[in-house]
């Protein structure tokens, strides 16, 4: 195909009027352009008609190709000499316009109503042009297309409604310059909301676009705060490093001196780890310089999130999660202020960890890095580093070839654990200031002995000897001096050096188990049976006395009091380390624990196996030692575990104390010596707390309060409108992806033909309950028992939508002790479709509130909008 050469004004990329109102593509048949580069293809599903004068027309969803572009339309008209095409729609009956031309250069698509357009020169005429660009859609009433793809507009529309006819809101392009897929510069433009002009203008404009992975600026944010002024933050530049990682560095700025600057980098590795790095900086200044108020405060925060992925290394692994701030930094953080969760916290951990396991010698270390922060009062905690070393089960004695019965030495068997720790508490600014000779130290041994042997084949003994070794590198010296400020007169002298402390123990544990069967008379068709289980465990262990003088546990000082005596005071020099010493006396003490569990088994339709399992006591246990060198028994400890539900399991554990109170020579209540039991009274209970959390919602509701009549109903109801819809669904899905328009829900009904109500709703109500003895009240003199007092509260939390684009959430709570009101929130948001509205109310200590309404695009989401928030500085109290 060849067509002829013309005088082409389309070479000069101007939007200028005159340019722009002539046809550059009149056809002059005197002289002959040179062949395309590729061929034509052309086709048309009802006709295409040929004519004398060198033209073809296509009618009927007509299709031009030439090397990568497309143009369709329902009438198209190619000159066949000049290389150059016409297209347009057709007006239905109605008055619709259809078939309108959509050109296609590469990737990007162009919507219009006409289009004329040159293959040699790839130049063209587009009248009524729709493209979207990025985010957004630019539509203009003329344009002109470019050689280099760039087209030329005029009286054009820039907008992220995906509704580009008739847009909610759009910035009034006088003209503009579009490089598809790159950018879009604009000349004097105003912003229409709802096709009223506002009185915002720009006099020029730049939107980029990149479909890649780059670099680029960050818009910052603007407002005012009271205590620090007008502020721009949130603003800086974006990092695109490579695939792999990322570095985003923002700044903010006060009019009142303070500012702060941020660092925030992600990185991944497939297959080997990912995380997340954040570091910040603020200089808060407050107040007015050289007046008693000003103030300025320095704070930084840490944040570090690691993950190994677990196909990286099965025998390794490295986590970290550090959340490490100063103490004043969500008091000086914009961020912290306005997040009634971030700013009521009080303690920030910290921790990184690394593990590796040696199955081949069955050695596991693992070694931990952990802070914790407490920001009401700055202390800290730090532990750097907590090692632990434990090595696998192992039988030193048994035969690598075992011919005949096992013997009873080969069940002997032993294992390894040992730990290391070096920790310090202190206060956050003391931290770095701190030497190392305060920190405590040191490393514990720990390796049990036991072995399992069966007697007459139904009880279990199991004896072992448990070795403890401790290691520190130092020791606290007491001595007595009068001449001290302090009101002990103690005098403490650290003495450096290698401390090696051990003590062992051994013990004997016997237990079984006895089953009980019983088949109720009742309810014989279901086959019902009840199974008991009974398990006692009887135990014997037995510690030296490691108080003695060789092994130098253990040391004292004397004193000479105010009457004249001398006073011997006993104490350990390892007072305060951080695993202990051996305990004084010699202590041998017996162990008694019982533990039930009754299941019943029932025949039912339901299951697979024809029986149906059912949980009646999933345990119920108790125990109680008794001390044989003091003479003493301990407290009494019950437990009980019932399984309500296949989600939710009821767990209770209470103490019963064993010996009663009574009056010492001062009137004052003691525990005593004598026991409960000789009063003829059970145990003196001594307190019990749990929790119970529970989350209603429509589901929910329907399976405990709905009707299994109507449920049916409406799954055959469903059934049907499934069937229907899928017949639909593919339409409107296909008309949406054209249009690009929202995908809007599609009504139901009720099987009565109405419209259906929808009201999703969700409500999570969690009850805690403490009850303990009230020792602050008078003992019941009778009884010789303390009134118990009841701690409870209730937290409510949920959210409901009104509409299809309202939504609402609420938490709240009420201290039933303190007849109070906990910290409430409740925030609203409203999808406005090109715009979000949201608003969020604070109620209770941190009381608050803040409005916004905003562009729902990420690019104008910090250019279109505003905000409307109290004062932090101001504490309002509206109820």
């Amino acid at each position: 195909m060849r067509g002829g050469e013309k005088t082409d004004s389309l070479h000069r990329d101007s939007v200028a009027l005159d340019s722009l109102g002539m046809d550059s593509l009149a056809v002059d048949t005197t002289k002959k352009k040179e062949p395309l580069d590729a061929p034509v293809i052309y086709e048309a599903s009802d006709s295409i008609v040929f004519t004398k004068d060198g033209y073809a027309h296509l009618y009927g969803e007509g299709k031009v190709n030439y090397q990568n572009i497309e143009l369709t339309s329902a009438v198209i008209t190619m000159n066949m000499d000049s290389s150059t095409v016409f297209a347009k729609g057709v007006a239905d009956t109605t008055g619709v316009e259809t078939g309108t031309p959509i050109f296609k250069d590469g990737e990007t698509p162009y919507e219009s109503k006409i289009m004329r357009y040159n293959f040699k020169t790839k130049k063209g005429f587009i009248n009524n042009i729709v493209t979207q660009q990025g985010e957004g859609y630019v539509t203009s009433e003329e344009g002109k297309k470019g050689a280099d793809d760039e087209i030329y507009m005029r009286h054009g529309k820039y907008t992220t409604c995906d509704n580009h006819e008739h847009p909610h809101f759009y910035l009034r392009l006088s003209m503009a310059k579009v490089r598809p897929k790159k950018n879009v510069v604009f000349g004097p433009a105003q912003l229409v909301v709802e096709d009223v002009p506002l009185p915002i203008a720009v006099p020029f404009g730049f939107f980029p676009f990149n479909s890649s992975y780059s670099s680029g600026f960050i818009m910052p944010t603007y407002g005012d705060e009271m205590n620090r002024g007008f502020y721009l933050r949130d603003g800086g530049y974006y990092f695109a490093i490579s695939d792999q990682m990322d570095l985003k560095v923002l700044g903010e700025i006060f009019t009142k001196g303070s500012w702060g600057l941020s660092a925030a980098s992600n990185y991944n590795k497939r297959y080997k780890f990912s995380g997340s790095f954040n570091a910040s900086y603020l200089v808060t200044k407050t107040g007015e310089k050289n007046m008693p108020d000003y103030s300025v405060s320095k704070d930084f925060r840490i944040q570090w999130s690691h993950r190994q992925d677990a196909k990286a290394n099965p025998n390794s692994s490295f986590s970290a999660s550090v959340n490490f701030a100063t103490s004043s930094y969500d008091r000086s953080s914009l961020s912290s202020l306005y997040n009634p969760q971030q700013y009521s916290q009080n303690t920030k951990a910290s921790s990184v960890s690394y593990s590796r396991n040696f199955p081949e010698i069955g050695l596991n270390i693992s070694s931990t890095f952990n802070i914790t922060q407490n920001t009401r009062d700055s202390s800290l905690s730090m532990t750097l580093p907590d090692v632990n070393i434990s090595l696998n089960r192992i039988y030193p004695f048994k035969r690598k070839k075992s011919v005949g019965d096992e013997r009873w030495y080969e069940k002997i068997s032993l294992q390894y654990t040992g730990s290391i720790t070096n920790s310090i508490s202190t206060k956050d600014n003391l931290l770095f200031k701190t030497p190392l000779t305060q920190w405590e130290n040191g490393m514990q041994h720990k390796i049990p002995v036991s072995a399992t042997f069966n007697l007459f084949k139904y009880i279990n003994i199991v004896p072992s000897f448990n070795y403890t070794e401790r290691w520190y590198l130092r020791k606290v010296k007491q001595s007595y001096d009068p001449s001290l400020a302090s009101t002990d007169h103690v005098k403490r002298d650290t003495i450096n050096g290698f401390n090696r402390l051990y003590d062992y123990n051994l013990s004997l544990q016997m237990n079984t188990k006895l089953y009980g069967m019983y088949k109720p008379l009742f309810m014989k068709s279901k086959e019902l049976q009840i199974r008991h289980v009974f398990t006692p465990t009887v135990s014997y262990t037995y510690t030296p006395d490691f108080g003695k003088s060789r092994y130098g546990y253990y040391d004292t000082y004397t004193y000479t009091d105010e009457d004249g005596e001398v006073r011997t005071v006993e104490y350990s020099p390892y007072e305060g380390a951080v695993y202990g010493y051996p305990g004084k006396g010699m202590s041998q003490n017996i162990s008694f624990s019982v533990d039930n569990n009754i299941e019943m088994k029932m025949k039912s339709d339901k299951d697979t196996t024809g029986y149906k399992k059912i949980s009646l006591i999933d345990q119920l246990g108790a125990s109680l030692s008794y001390d044989v060198a003091n003479k003493r028994w301990s407290d009494l400890s019950m437990n009980l575990r019932l399984k309500l539900t296949k989600s939710y399991t009821f767990n209770m554990n209470a103490s019963f104390a064993t010996y009663a109170y009574e009056f010492d020579e001062n009137g004052n209540v003691v525990v005593g010596d004598r026991t409960e039991w000789s009063y003829g009274r059970f145990g003196r209970f001594q307190g019990y707390s749990g929790s119970f959390s529970y989350t209603l919602n429509n589901d929910t509701f329907k399976k405990l309060f709905g009707k299994k009549e109507e449920d049916e109903k409406n799954k055959d109801d469903k059934g049907k409108e499934e069937n229907e819809d899928e017949e639909t669904d593919e339409e409107t899905e296909e008309q949406n992806n054209n249009s690009n328009m929202r995908k809007t829900e599609k009504a139901s009904v009720d099987s009565d033909g109405y419209l259906a109500f929808k009201f999703p709703w969700s409500v999570s109500l969690s009850y805690s309950y403490s009850i303990r003895e009230d020792r602050s009240k008078d003992i019941n003199i009778k009884t010789m028992r303390y009134p118990y007092s009841l701690t409870h509260s209730l937290n409510v939390s949920g959210n409901f939508k009104i509409g299809s684009r309202w939504n609402m959430t609420y938490s709240t709570g009420y201290d039933f002790t303190s007849k109070e009101m906990s910290m409430t929130t409740l925030n609203i948001t409203r999808d406005l479709h090109c715009f979000n509205m949201s608003c969020g109310l604070v109620f209770g200590p941190f009381t608050s509130y803040n409005f916004s309404i905003r562009a729902n695009s990420s690019m104008l989401t910090d250019a279109l909008k505003w905000d409307q928030r109290s004062n932090t500085g101001s504490a309002v109290t509206w109820y």
